[in-house]
């Protein structure tokens, strides 16, 4: 069994995929658009272009994602996609490149568990928390 999060856009599904192939070092595996499916005629003409699915590849890991259709999206709440690091400069350097243009809720830094960690809400809208994960 695998745990992939499926993350919910309003129409920005493309560009934040984009936007985390370059944060986070993943591939883009796979995007359809309403307009490739057999049913792309029955959404409105504006939608028809927006991404019904995507898959990044991230190392071992998948992220999904899609843009729900006009009036189903609902703001993120109640989770956070949680990244965990052992490398301390490559958690930070993630930290910073997803908070650009997004809010700081806790800035990254050293805590009682872990040399590093912090928690956003990137521009999509998405929550995030980085941590430095302790060897095991």
């Amino acid at each position: 069994m695998r745990l992939n999060p499926h993350l919910q856009f309003e129409g920005r599904c493309e560009a934040a995929f984009k936007f985390y192939e370059t944060c986070l070092g993943g591939k883009i595996t796979f995007m359809i658009r309403y307009a490739e499916t057999p049913s792309g005629d029955k959404v409105p003409p504006e939608w028809r272009d927006k991404v019904i699915h995507a898959t990044i590849a991230i190392g071992d890991y998948m992220l999904q994602g899609a843009d729900v259709l006009p009036g189903q999206y609902q703001k993120p709440q109640g989770f956070s996609v949680n990244l965990n690091l052992l490398d301390l400069a490559k958690a930070e350097g993630i930290f910073n490149a997803l908070a650009e243009n997004g809010t700081v809720k806790m800035k990254f830094q050293e805590t009682f568990w872990t040399r590093g960690f912090g928690m956003l809400t990137d521009r999509f809208g998405i929550p995030w928390m980085i941590n430095v994960a302790t060897q095991t």
